[in-house]
């Protein structure tokens, strides 16, 4: 059986060898600290590099026979180039999949690199751990900003976060500086920036309990939900849906359910369903190997 590693990279580096499509062994973190969730921001791209080297080196053990190593980071990656990485703007421009493919080369690990969306990655995970590699699957992640994930892999940006999901111009927190976005709505940096007087979680609390300006918002929120699941149905057809993320505690999926049927009214798109799946360190590493396993036979 093809052994892989698996690896994540956002606030920490999480990394496991992958044996038919599970995890063959403990995951490996960096920072070992769970409290230190600035450690990666400040590194430079050589340190980050160098770091998932040794978790890599880590997850493989005494293995030397890894056919494939796939990495699942946030930003847009084309061709193994971080062409732009918001939450680690540190790795824009670098030529991350030749650069590791290097260094991995030095320890006698000839594997094929690949480096994938975060989202994308999460979303094979969700396909190999659910018995789905053969369907088309979404996904949303729902955290500091909102990830879009598909699979099977199509080229493509696919920065479905930045869906324009409003043309109202007072929208406009979205951190990519775009006005109508659905992270701009949903992300939860923009949610602190137009509630500066309350935190997230405050507002879905004061909106159970009737507070006016908070229900108002909530709707918006998963309108905004909706309205980019609706843009995806209509470009892409319909299919499965899953959310996840630390912010899906404020899905309401009634509602959901019910504002993204209004969208969506041609009967042969109405073959969609949305579900809520846990998010987990491990169906990430699995996916991130997944994704590269099949780029090394495509």
């Amino acid at each position: 059986m093809a052994k892989s590693i698996g690896v994540t990279l956002s606030e920490r580096v999480v990394a496991g060898l992958i044996i038919d499509h599970k995890l063959a062994g403990p995951l490996q973190s960096f920072p070992e600290n769970h409290d230190d969730e600035y450690a990666l921001v400040e590194m430079h791209t050589d340190a980050i590099i160098q770091t998932l080297c040794e978790q890599i080196l880590l997850a493989a053990g005494s293995h030397r026979d890894i056919t494939s190593v796939g990495v699942g980071l946030p930003g847009m990656i084309r061709n193994g180039v971080v062409e732009e990485a918001p939450n680690l703007p540190q790795l824009k421009g670098a030529r991350f999949q030749d650069v590791l493919s290097a260094k991995l080369g030095e320890h006698d690990i000839d594997a094929t690199v690949y480096v994938v969306n975060d989202a994308d990655g999460f979303a094979a995970g969700i396909a190999a751990t659910q018995g789905r590699l053969d369907h088309i699957l979404r996904v949303w992640t729902l955290g500091v900003g909102v990830g879009y994930g598909r699979y099977p892999f199509l080229p493509g940006v696919w920065e479905g976060g930045h869906t324009t999901v409003t043309l109202d111009d007072k929208e406009n927190f979205c951190g990519c500086g775009g006005r109508g976005h659905m992270e701009g709505i949903m992300g939860h940096r923009s949610m602190r920036l137009r509630f500066l007087d309350m935190e997230p979680e405050e507002v879905f609390e004061a909106a159970a309990k009737g507070d006016a300006r908070c229900l108002e918002f909530k709707r918006l929120w998963h309108k905004a939900l909706a309205a980019g699941t609706a843009s995806s149905i209509h470009l892409d057809g319909p299919g499965k849906f899953f959310l996840a993320g630390f912010n899906v505690r404020f899905v309401d999926l009634s509602m959901l359910r019910d504002y993204t049927q209004r969208m969506v009214k041609m009967s042969p798109l109405q073959s969609y369903s949305i579900e809520i799946v846990r998010d987990d360190a491990e169906t990430r590493v699995i996916g991130a190997a997944v994704a590269a396993e099949q780029a090394a036979i495509r």
